[in-house]
């Protein structure tokens, strides 16, 4: 298996400590070569269904594995191919970093919104820990989905109005909106200055002490 023959056409500059130390970390060309058609094969198999995850896993899980350290060169082919497309390539980065920007911006509203206890799953219990988490998707979801229909019936109306909306203005909007929200749900304040009824009689409860004499005889 021939080495790839690739162009270089970009230099930089401090690029060596973002693949390993030197000497350490290059990759065996032959050791791939060598088992290239064993890996084909567990490709194929995995491809086809033949072989569980679970199986492959117990088989590769020892480094002293031929097959294991062959598969670690090619993944170690395709971190490094990733890596240089990466920095050669600004539109990726661009991509890369919305996102990630957007998976951040989940993990903090979902954060906003899990605010009981700071936040903190404070049972030892890993059943009711997974129920923890799932509610939070849950309630990190309903409320997106809200926010999302409550964006699509604004945006229609300034299109009834004749605005024209622009997909490049819908990119724009995120659905993780916090500020409309009250997680401590709503006091209302405006019945404090309204005078109540008056009491009626009847209900009134005369708390007068009894006497032992009286006791007895409503007994």
């Amino acid at each position: 298996m021939p080495e790839p023959n690739i162009a270089v056409t970009v230099q930089y500059r401090h690029i060596d400590a973002l693949f390993g130390e030197a000497g350490k970390n290059v990759i065996s060309w032959d050791l791939i070569e060598t088992h290239f058609r064993d890996l084909m094969r567990v490709a194929i198999s995995i491809r086809e269904g033949t072989i569980s995850s679970t199986l492959l896993l117990r088989r590769l899980r020892s480094r002293k594995n031929a097959h294991y350290a062959a598969f670690r060169e090619v993944g170690r082919v395709i971190r490094t191919v990733q890596l240089l497309t990466y920095l050669s390539d600004a539109s990726m980065r661009r991509r890369v970093t919305a996102a990630t920007n957007k998976v951040e911006a989940y993990n903090g509203f979902s954060e906003w919104l899990h605010f009981g206890n700071r936040g903190v799953i404070a049972d030892n219990d890993p059943g009711e820990q997974e129920k923890a988490m799932k509610f939070n998707s849950l309630l990190t979801n309903t409320v997106n989905f809200h926010n999302t229909l409550d964006i699509a019936d604004i945006v229609r109306e300034l299109q009834a109005e004749g605005w024209k909306i622009e997909p490049e203005d819908l990119a724009e909007i995120s659905p993780y909106l916090t500020e409309h929200i009250m997680r401590f749900g709503e006091y209302s304040t405006h019945e404090l200055g309204i005078a109540p009824e008056a009491y009626e009689v009847h209900l009134d409860v005369d708390f007068t002490r009894l006497d032992a004499e009286d006791v007895a005889e409503a007994a």
